[in-house]
């Protein structure tokens, strides 16, 4: 569903003559077939799951904001809005991205569905709000929330 999502922005923005959509929709679909390619040995031959393209893109989100990061310190403001755009596009796929508060009912609903104890237990917590949540949380905060609260 998400991959035919994908393609009718390109040809949406390819018909706008939108150049920095059709280039950032072009890295998605590039970005997608590497994983659709590195899925096949684990028997995957139909193209990887929504829930792993989305991780897919919540990943792209991340480098982008890396290099605007580092593009900001370089003094290379142009490079930085063209990640910023990117960005933007990339979020038109993704799920309405959780607040502070409903991360934090989601990480103690997760704490109480593995019974989780203490910081030793992290593990199993984290994987049941990847598999509950892929898409809407950003797990680097949400690791940092669920370490306070075991802790």
């Amino acid at each position: 569903m998400l991959r035919g999502q994908i393609s009718d922005a390109l040809k949406d923005a390819m018909r706008a003559k939108e150049a920095r959509t059709v280039g950032a929709l072009r890295l998605i679909l590039a970005k997608l077939k590497d994983q659709d390619i590195a899925a096949r040995p684990r028997g995957v031959t139909d193209g990887i799951p929504d829930e792993e393209i989305l991780q897919m893109l919540q990943s792209m989100i991340k480098q982008r904001r890396e290099s605007i990061a580092l593009y900001e310190q370089g003094g290379r403001q142009e490079l930085a809005d063209q990640e910023r755009d990117e960005i933007a596009v990339i979020e038109r796929f993704l799920p309405r991205q959780m607040d502070e508060a409903d991360t934090r009912a989601a990480i103690g609903a997760a704490i109480a569905a593995t019974g989780a104890a203490g910081v030793k237990d992290m593990g199993r917590v984290m994987a049941e709000l990847r598999a509950r949540h892929a898409g809407q949380m950003d797990f680097g905060k949400a690791s940092a929330l669920v370490k306070g609260m075991l802790g």
